[in-house]
């Protein structure tokens, strides 16, 4: 066990550090402080040494330079048991110091609040990350508080040791210290990185960090970092799991693509069923007839308010999640009447244009797929025009065809998903999954449309396709025998419009 006699304070956030302070003051450490933490600590009766005192050198540029001295730096970074060091502490009359207590000045939190970049900048801590990482990598012989957040830990360390720690503890704390030092510049270097996306490093760091049940099977251990309730308000319902967070991913990534009145049901991360109505109820109803056996246990969402009318016709349904921007009181009561079903209110957040994904030991970094079909876009190949349905159909189509796994090929009529054969290795078997799966749920596809991610590579999929009643097409387009699939729709009276964008989902 290692005895603090003298402990260097230099804290931002004040308001946490007195009674920290006290119990220090009631073991008879000594006190050196920085200009502001002093006067603050000496207001509450603490006495305390100043850092100019030992430096024999004031502090400059306006508080820019304050500990940034070999008296001080010699102090914490000495080795007790080097003979060396300790003739040079000796001969230079530098006292040693046990306990360094810093807090960082607040780079990330005044980004955050949008203000002028010559305020960001004088927020870059420069000699409390010196201090910080001076004690870590001392943590033998001297205690690092790195942070407001450490500050109880610090405490019952103190009480539980009678002012002494033990080389597990500090190294404990060196290892926070590492981890706050290294977060901090992350954030600063994605500030002056804010305008160059992708660059020659890989930086990514998060403090919000969430142990989930398991990872996506039982046997395995999962974690999300990231920050949910900046996103959502869980108003019912049981933790979220690994697998919830990726379907929850899916589903407000598809809602955001729509501006009518929709609701969207999914299970594994694909749409199973999906409409749009400017009743909410009749949304839920047709969305549910897509597939009714896939919806059990899926995940069901909205950019509707749910008002009990909608909400009793939800609540015969077993449901893992429901998420919507709005609930009724009433309608709320009732669907909390079943205490696992997991309620989101979601917030209006914009979600961020990057994507990750690890891989052979590495990171994949992309944009993700923010292009969605419009009709100023389209470029209508076939003889025949789309009618204003067909056309609102097409693009609603485009839209749940972009969020469905490849391949994929998704069938609608009237602004209601009809079925879907998404994660084929054949664009032949996704058309012909949606063409039965379409039938055992008791649609007629005469008139309804297709889209499909990617180009047809043969005229196959669009003969199979207008055999089944489907009148028009949207697909990319880009394929060497696209005039075989023109000339079909030509033939046999079939509208096909093409995008120019491939929406590949892997």
């Amino acid at each position: 066990m290692k005895k603090i006699n003298r402990v260097l304070v230099s804290a931002y956030n004040k308001s946490s550090l007195l009674p920290l302070i006290k119990i220090l003051n009631d073991f008879n450490v000594e006190i050196i402080s920085t200009g502001g933490t002093k006067k603050a600590l000496e207001k509450d009766g603490i006495t305390v040494s100043s850092v100019e005192s030992i430096t024999k050198y004031p502090s400059i540029l306006g508080g820019r330079v304050k500990t940034l001295h070999p008296k001080i730096f010699g102090g914490i970074l000495r080795r007790n048991d080097n003979n060396n060091d300790m003739l040079d502490l000796d001969n230079f009359d530098i006292p040693q110091i046990d306990m360094v207590i810093v807090d960082l000045y607040p780079f990330e939190e005044t980004v955050k609040l949008n203000k002028p970049m010559e305020e960001i900048i004088e927020k870059i801590d420069i000699g409390g990350v010196a201090l910080i990482r001076a004690s870590a990598k001392n943590y033998k012989h001297i205690l690092i508080v790195p942070s407001v957040n450490e500050f109880d830990l610090i405490k019952e360390i103190l009480l539980k040791n009678n002012c002494s720690t033990s080389l597990s503890e500090r190294l404990l704390l060196a290892r926070k210290a590492f981890n706050i030092t290294s977060h901090y510049e992350v954030k600063i270097s994605e500030y002056f990185d804010n305008d160059n996306q992708f660059n020659n490093q890989f930086k990514y760091s998060n403090t919000d960090y969430n142990q989930l049940r398991y990872g996506e099977n039982p046997h395995q251990t999962g974690v999300y970092y990231g920050d949910l309730q900046k996103i959502f308000s869980q108003l019912n319902g049981k933790q979220l799991s690994y697998n919830n967070l990726l379907d929850l991913d899916s589903a407000v990534t598809l809602m955001d693509e729509f501006e009518q009145q929709s609701f969207g049901i999914l299970k594994h991360n694909n749409a199973c069923g999906f409409a749009s109505d400017s009743n909410l109820s009749n949304a839920y109803k047709k969305a549910l007839a897509g597939d009714p056996i896939s919806a059990f246990g899926g995940v069901l969402i909205t950019n509707g308010t749910i008002d009990i009318s909608c909400a009793k016709y939800i609540n015969t349904l077993f449901c893992e999640i429901l998420i919507a921007p709005g609930f009724s009181n009433d309608a709320l009561e009732l669907l909390k009447s079943k205490k696992n079903r997991i309620i989101l209110k979601k917030k209006n957040v914009k979600l961020d244009k990057l994507s990750f994904r690890t891989i052979l030991n590495g990171v994949l970094c992309q944009e993700k797929d923010l292009l969605t079909d419009k009709e100023n876009n389209c470029k209508i190949i076939s003889n025949l025009n789309p009618s204003e349905q067909q056309m609102n159909d097409l693009l609603f189509a485009s839209k749940i065809c972009k969020h469905t796994k490849s391949n994929t090929i998704v069938l609608v009529k009237d602004n209601q998903l009809l079925a879907s054969g998404c994660g084929q290795t054949s664009r032949v078997d996704a058309l012909n999954q949606a063409i039965q799966k379409a039938s055992h749920f008791g649609f007629k596809l005469d008139g309804a449309v297709m889209a499909s991610d990617a180009f047809f590579p043969f005229p196959d999929c669009v003969e199979i396709a207008g055999k089944a009643g489907i009148k028009a097409i949207i697909q990319p387009g880009g394929s060497k025998n696209d005039q075989l699939s023109i000339d079909y729709c030509n033939n046999h009276k079939l509208v096909m419009i093409f995008t120019g964008i491939r929406h590949f989902k892997h």
